[in-house]
């Protein structure tokens, strides 16, 4: 018999090739031909393609603790490499089916449960020989068994012939037992160490030793089928017969047992009657306990629900009761510092007596009772009369406790001694009220607007009283020389030195101030919305920053604005939440604090007296002040510091204008000749700016810079132009100031820098056109024949222009002999010439350098034409007139 496929080494390996990205273990391989038949109407299955040729792989792969099972379709491509076509996971077998239309029994079907369309006949597979068929059936049988542990359904083959032909065509070994979490291939010898491969028989080997006995036990040929079947039937027959006579040779005993069963029946009927007596008493003592006991529940519940009632009862009344010190207090006691504890208690309980008469405290029940209802009103004329004592007594308390304060000077400035406010005792005494003001805001929340309206118009005159003294004495107590607001007009005594008197006073004042107030004016807007019961968040959080530097707090810990209480309300804890609260602290804030801005600005515009470049500084502490301000409800203060720094920039900008007005006026003045007095000035009054930089003022001195120095180069054009012939003096010198004066400065400040970048070109380009004038003046027939030339060289070819009228050889021998003959003289008088109207002699080096280095680049331009136009003409080489020029 020919080697069957599966046999083939070579095959497996390119299986293995093939499927070698998968990671699985080959089990079999094995060669067939694939084809698809069709169902006809006659319902038999036949051949409509042509059979393609195909390999199967069967596959295991394990994955944890257990193993998958695979099936695989392989095909030859193009180059003969087998690549993977088609893949089963046999775990989806359901079916395996011999094809009967096939006379060799070689081809089978495969049926899976799991294919999209059922009504496709699945595709044949034809063995080459009856062995390779059962060679692949029962290697998939045994996997199906071994790892899914369950068989699909064998139709067309006889299972027992198959594990015949197994044990016919398995060799004899000893079984290698191993785990089967290995594969179910590796309980078994190898495939190519047998011909089949069979893991375990279809049939134990018990079963098959009976069988055998059995069919010992006839010693017949294999052609006697009809003998022995006539034996089978003889002896069937004779079982009967044996059966039928034992029966009648027990027909006596059979006697005795009826008659037993007779009077074992008789002693049944007795005893059944017996006990349909007894249940009958039964049932009726039975009725009679369950009536007894029914009227005992009933006297049970009865006096259990009496119980209950005369508890519930007692509860109410309890709740219903007014304590008669609670009702004292809520109605007539006094407000001293003594007695708060007393009407704390008292203000507790009535907010639990008040909650407990509402549902869901209450029980629905009850709220209609008149008990109830009585007590109920009883109860809200407790509270009103409460809230409008402590209302009263709270407005007289805080009107009385700020002119206690104001009638006291000792609190103020005076003169000679600055006072820093301190309202430490004011919040100790307040603090003492705060949890009367959270109470009377649970019991009546309307009550809190009279008494916030009261409290801010009291501490309104206190803080303005004191920012008034303090400022007042602020200013008397500061020495500061006042320095002039002219700093760039162009008076006849314009270029005396600029007074530059130290004014670090003012600003220091300034910021005394600021640091004295704006953490007071946090601290009492915070320590007012706490006090107050605003459901706002923390003004200035514990550590955050209350100024610019540093937290106001630090100073005096006594002077933070914690309560020191709880919240009766948990959910006054959700704070932000309600845009409406918010609103009205903003409205409270301005009603506190309105009207102490005015004092701020009064400093302000003194500052701005002395020394109006102090609004720089000041605008930078402002807004280091600025950006230390967080917090949303601290909303009046952070308006405050925002109209302080638009007052700061307003006095600036006036300032500006004012020294913009002065530098026009420059060009009002009589003829004016050499460096503009404004600007030197600017570069002293830039570097007092940069010197009192602080912060982010950096933009407003920017802005600064850009009006000054744009109205002093609009000036300086308009002063120029007044006349034209000393115009690029004019400009050239002042543009050269203004770069010398500017330098240093201009190497630091990027604003500067740019004007001085712009102040360089237009240097260059007078320079340039004073220049080209001069050297114009004394050459100006050389260089006219020199542009006659280029002009013409746009129309004409080169060596035409010697034959056009007045370029002739000759007329070029005249204008040299004119204009180069004694050429040092008429250097020399172009030298005098540029330093005749220069009035800076400092410019005169370098501006001569560029007029010999223009009037070199003139001429040797002239050199080129000559050479190219006149060739045969001799005229001084360029080099000759440089040694000329160096030698000047």
């Amino acid at each position: 018999m020919a080697k069957s496929s599966a046999d083939d080494e070579e095959l497996r390996r390119a299986c293995e090739a093939a499927l070698e990205s998968t990671k699985q273990k080959i089990v079999m391989s094995i060669r067939v031909a694939k084809s698809r038949g069709i169902w006809a109407k006659t319902g038999k299955l036949g051949r409509s393609h042509t059979a393609k040729p195909r390999v199967i792989a069967i596959s295991t792969k394990a994955k944890g603790q257990r193993t998958k099972a695979f099936l695989h379709v392989l095909k030859y491509s193009t180059g003969g490499v087998l690549e993977p076509a088609k893949l089963y996971k046999l775990k989806h077998l359901s079916k395996v089916e011999v094809v009967t239309n096939d006379p060799s029994g070689c081809t089978f079907m495969l049926g899976f449960d799991n294919l999209r369309s059922q009504s496709v006949a699945p595709p044949q597979w034809t063995m080459r020989n009856v062995d390779d068929r059962n060679r692949v059936l029962l290697c998939i049988l045994n996997i199906c068994k071994d790892v899914l542990g369950r068989l699909p359904k064998v139709v067309g083959i006889d299972v027992v012939e198959m594990a015949l032909w197994a044990k016919e065509n398995t060799p004899t070994f000893t079984k290698q037992h191993t785990n089967l979490q290995d594969g179910p291939v590796s309980a078994a010898v190898e495939e190519r160490e047998m011909k089949v491969t069979v893991e375990r028989e279809l049939v134990s080997q018990a079963e098959e030793e009976d069988m055998e006995a059995l069919l010992g036990t006839y010693v017949m040929g294999i052609g006697e089928a009809e003998a022995f079947s006539e034996r089978l039937k003889r002896e069937v027959q004779a079982l009967e017969a044996a059966n039928v006579h034992a029966i009648l040779e027990n027909e006596p005993l059979i006697d005795e047992v009826l008659q037993g069963l007779e009077a074992a029946t008789s002693c049944v009927e007795d005893m059944d009657e017996w006990l349909g007596i007894f249940n009958l008493k039964l049932r009726h003592m039975r009725e009679d306990i369950e009536s007894i006991e029914s009227r005992n529940n009933k006297l049970e519940m009865q006096s259990v629900n009496n119980k209950a009632l005369i508890e519930e009862l007692d509860k109410l009344l309890e709740r219903l009761r007014i304590p008669s010190e609670y009702a004292a207090s809520l109605t007539g006691g006094s407000f001293d510092e003594a007695r708060m504890l007393q009407n704390i208690e008292a203000c507790e309980w009535l907010t639990n007596a008040l909650r407990g008469l509402e549902a869901p405290n209450l029980d629905p029940s009850y709220a209609n009772m008149r008990a109830v209802k009585e007590k109920r009103a009883e109860l809200d004329k407790l509270k009103t009369t409460f809230v409008r004592r402590a209302s009263e007594f709270l407005r007289n308390y805080f009107t009385s406790l700020v002119d206690f304060m104001t009638s006291d000077k000792s609190y103020f400035s005076q003169r000679g001694q600055l006072k820093r406010p301190d309202h430490a005792d004011l919040r100790y005494k307040c603090r003492t009220y705060a949890r009367l003001l959270q109470h009377l805001k649970s019991l009546d929340k309307n009550c809190l607007g009279s008494l916030r309206k009261a409290y801010c118009t009291s501490l309104n005159l206190l803080l303005r009283r004191e920012a008034r003294e303090f400022a007042n004495e602020l200013r008397a107590s500061t020495k500061a020389s006042r320095n002039p607001t002219v700093w760039l007009e162009g008076s006849v005594g314009s270029n005396q030195n600029v007074n530059s008197a130290d004014t670090s006073t003012v600003s220091d004042a300034y910021a005394k101030m600021l640091t004295i107030f704006i953490p007071l004016l946090v601290d009492e807007s915070s320590f007012f919305a706490h006090f107050m019961c605003f459901e706002v968040p923390a003004l200035v959080p514990p550590g955050g920053l209350a100024n610019g530097n540093k937290s106001a707090h630090d100073e005096d810990d006594a002077n933070y604005d914690d309560l020191g209480i709880m919240d009766i309300d948990e959910n006054d804890n959700k704070a932000g939440k309600n845009t409406g609260e918010l609103e009205a602290l903003n409205e409270s804030l301005h009603d506190l604090l309105d009207g102490i801005q005015e004092d701020f600005y009064a400093v302000v515009d003194w500052a701005y007296k002395i020394d109006p470049l102090r609004c720089i500084s000041m605008h930078g502490i402002t807004e280091r002040y600025i950006s230390g301000q967080k917090a949303d409800a601290a909303g009046f203060v952070r308006i405050l510091l925002d109209d302080l720094e638009s007052r700061i920039s307003m006095q600036f900008s006036r300032f500006v204008d004012e020294a913009c007005h002065q530098i026009e006026r420059n060009e009002r003045n009589v003829r004016q000749l050499g460096v503009l007095s404004y600007i030197p000035r600017f570069a002293t009054l830039a570097t007092r700016m940069e010197q009192y930089i602080q912060g982010q003022s950096r933009d407003l001195v920017d802005q600064a810079y850009a009006k000054f120095v744009t109205t002093m180069f609009l000036t300086l054009d308009k002063i120029a132009k007044a006349d034209p012939k000393y115009e690029d003096i004019m400009l050239l010198e002042n543009y050269a100031a203004f770069q010398n004066s500017l330098y240093d400065l201009a190497n630091m400040v990027p604003t500067l820098a740019k004007f001085y970048h712009e102040a360089s070109e237009s240097y260059e380009q007078a320079c340039t056109r004073h220049i080209n004038v001069i050297i114009f003046y004394q050459f100006e027939r050389l260089f006219q024949f020199v542009r006659r030339i280029e002009d013409l060289m746009y129309t004409i070819p080169p060596e035409e222009i010697p034959f056009q009228l007045g370029l002739s050889k000759m007329d070029l021998r005249k204008v040299v002999k004119s204009s180069l003959s004694g050429v040092d003289k008429f250097i020399s008088a172009m030298y005098k010439r540029l330093q005749k109207n220069l009035t800076s002699e400092e410019l005169l080096p370098s501006l001569w350098d560029k007029c010999k280095k223009e009037f070199l680049d003139k001429y040797e331009s002239f050199a080129q034409l000559v050479a190219k136009i006149y060739p045969s003409e001799n005229v001084p080489s360029v080099s000759e007139m440089r040694d000329l020029l160096a030698s000047m």
